[in-house]
């Protein structure tokens, strides 16, 4: 959910650490990512030239969190490693056995590592986007491929204007429309969509960026949406009793709805393929 995209999003440090307050929840109720766009990263799926080989394939996570994406590349047969500032977010990762090191994308040093892609689920947009597209550049072997993603949530407008009522009642102070970002997604992501393209741009290392759509639906219940909701950068900071509120107004708003509602997700990737230069 993005909270300022007009902004230096990745300047925002405290936000950007703030997951891992409860690193067990976010892992628990994050939602995950089609396979069809995973496969079609490594070279599993339709996608032309330039993928980075399938089972087997080095892939770089930044931004791992929890391990969430990681381990599904791991289920597709590559060898995954990870970058993640936050340590809490990364011991949890490291007990399903993913190699993790801890460090800003920025600040780490790859000590002469290459790698057939690299990825950012859920995370570029901590990322600086033209630092981080040089980066991913020096560190990927010509082919590879660097793609950054986000799941896109499209509420059903009853359940989405329920829940902005709650969040203008209880955050009346927040420093965005929390309406416009609950109906509007797409519109809030698009500014991370074209930062992420013009910093590969202007890296100098990648063929012209492509944008991949692909879409999906997953039906919450009124506890899973509730689990969800704290992981969500616009609640991950709010006192206890102003989150005991908004999730007890939401759990009223979809209780009216029949109790459950199917989200409509449309995850967007932006990737390049390593060019020779």
């Amino acid at each position: 959910m993005p909270t300022d995209p007009h902004g230096e999003v990745h300047l925002q440090r405290e936000l950007a650490e703030s997951f891992g307050a409860d690193a067990e929840r976010y892992d628990r109720a994050r939602p995950r990512y089609p396979e069809a766009m995973m496969e079609r990263i490594v070279g599993g799926g339709p996608g032309g030239p330039g993928g980075p080989g399938g089972p087997g394939a080095r892939v770089l996570d930044v931004g791992s969190g929890t391990g969430i994406a990681a381990r599904q590349f791991q289920a597709l047969g590559c060898r995954v490693s990870a970058v993640e500032p936050d340590l809490r977010l990364a011991e949890l990762a490291r007990r399903s056995g993913l190699v993790v090191e801890v460090a800003t994308f920025e600040e780490w040093d790859p000590a002469g590592r290459q790698y057939d892609a690299v990825v950012a689920a859920q995370a570029w947009h901590w990322v600086d986007p033209v630092a981080g597209a040089a980066k991913a550049a020096r560190i990927l072997r010509p082919g590879g491929r660097l793609a950054v993603f986000w799941n896109v949530f499209h509420f059903p407008a009853a359940v989405a204007d329920a829940i902005a009522q709650v969040c203008r009642r209880v955050m009346p102070d927040v420093p965005f429309d929390i309406g416009a970002v609950l109906t509007g997604a797409m519109d809030g992501y698009r500014a991370f969509f074209d930062k992420a393209s013009d910093g590969i741009r202007g890296s100098g290392g990648f063929a012209e960026p492509e944008q991949w759509c692909f879409d999906w639906e997953w039906t919450y219940t009124r506890d899973a949406w509730l689990d969800q909701m704290p992981t969500l950068g616009a609640f991950t900071r709010l006192p206890p009793d102003k989150r005991a509120e908004v999730l007890d107004g939401t759990g009223t708003a979809i209780d009216a709805v029949g109790g459950s509602f199917t989200m409509h997700y449309t995850t967007v990737a932006i990737s390049a393929v390593r060019t020779d230069a």
